[in-house]
């Protein structure tokens, strides 16, 4: 049986985040998808790899019959989704990576993964990584006239101007930025030459605690909240971008407002330092403070009403009321579904 052209593990190509696209000529655009970025390989034992060269199959049995479509020595870059209401769903993708048996077998059921696929690196046993990315692209195209769900071929574009209309509509079926790639450059693993266009946006929120850096003398972070329609305070997210001069400052300043309570409890109320197995045993305590102090941020992606990732510090609102800092100026993406922009297949 023909195998790949080189041996697993191997370490995906990269991209440098930016808040513009690359200028035309001599890039192509693809959506970024969110979701675990992972090789597939086709072979003696088709596997499943995540970007650190760790198998995913455990965790997604569902996606074998879709390794097993692979020709033998195809390796497919990718993209391991789980598509909900025709969006994509981080959240309950991370819920797949569980340690029992059991679980992993009601969630592949309840919850199963889809792949999208954006790169060929290997096809039938010839080594792709040299070869123009509108080469592997043609090849790749030319693959998925064998393949069937749960496999998806993103979509790709060389008209920034299509891209850009991409970069809006997409984003309400989980495509979280765009990928721009030289259209004449070779696959060069670990490598940051891609670059990903990522949405970027401002909001005005409350500073309602704040957690202590590891040397125990400074700021680590500032937790972030706003108000909901019965005007309580959500936990949303954290701010850790400061110089070590400022987390001295900021800390002097809010040691002074410190407080017993900020965020609510109960169900229907966010907090900050829940547990989850994500935490990996991190200290997640925090000091609540009086709720008065507005930060502007801003982020550059959503999660069910949360901030996926750390917010980047933009200024302090000392003119702006804390009680004017509400959910509703989140802005909530939509346009068309998942299905609509890799197709059934």
């Amino acid at each position: 049986m023909i195998e790949p052209p080189f041996p697993p593990p191997i370490k995906p190509m990269k991209a440098r985040v930016r808040e513009t696209p690359s200028q035309p000529p001599g890039w192509v655009y693809e959506p970024k998808w969110d979701g675990f970025r992972a090789l597939a390989w086709g072979g003696t034992t088709p596997h499943l790899d995540s970007r650190n060269g760790k198998p995913l199959l455990r965790y997604l049995p569902e996606l074998q019959p879709a390794l097993d479509q692979l020709p033998p020595g195809t390796v497919v870059d990718g993209e391991v989704v789980v598509v909900i209401d025709d969006a994509t769903d981080f959240d309950a993708l991370q819920l797949r990576i569980h340690p029992a048996a059991s679980r992993v077998a009601l969630l592949a059921s309840e919850t199963p993964a889809e792949l999208v696929a954006f790169d060929l690196l290997a096809d039938r046993g010839e080594d792709l990584r040299r070869v123009p990315y509108v080469e592997r692209r043609r090849k790749l195209e030319a693959l998925f006239a064998d393949l069937e769900y749960p496999w998806h071929l993103t979509p790709v574009t060389d008209d920034l101007a299509e891209a850009t209309r991409w970069f809006t509509e997409y984003e309400a079926a989980g495509c979280d930025g765009i990928i721009c790639k030289q259209s004449g450059g070779g696959y060069k693993e670990d490598k940051r030459e891609w670059i990903k266009w990522k949405h970027r946006r401002d909001a005005d929120c409350v500073v309602g605690g704040y957690r202590l850096h590891k040397d125990g003398d400074r700021i680590g972070s500032i937790l972030l909240g706003l108000y909901n329609v019965d005007g309580e305070l959500h936990f949303i997210g954290h701010c850790s971008g400061f110089s070590d001069q400022d987390r001295l400052a900021v800390l002097e300043q809010l040691e002074q407002i410190r407080s017993d309570d900020s965020f609510g409890g109960g169900d229907y109320v966010r907090v900050p330092g829940q547990e989850s197995r994500w935490s990996a045993g991190k200290d997640l305590s925090w000091i609540p403070v009086e709720p008065g102090v507005v930060v502007q941020v801003s982020y550059d992606q959503l999660e069910k009403g949360r901030f996926r990732h750390a917010t980047r510090f933009e200024r302090w609102r000392f003119d702006k009321p804390a009680e004017e800092c509400t959910m509703d100026q989140l802005v909530r993406p939509e346009g068309v579904g998942f299905s609509e922009v890799v197709g059934d297949q």
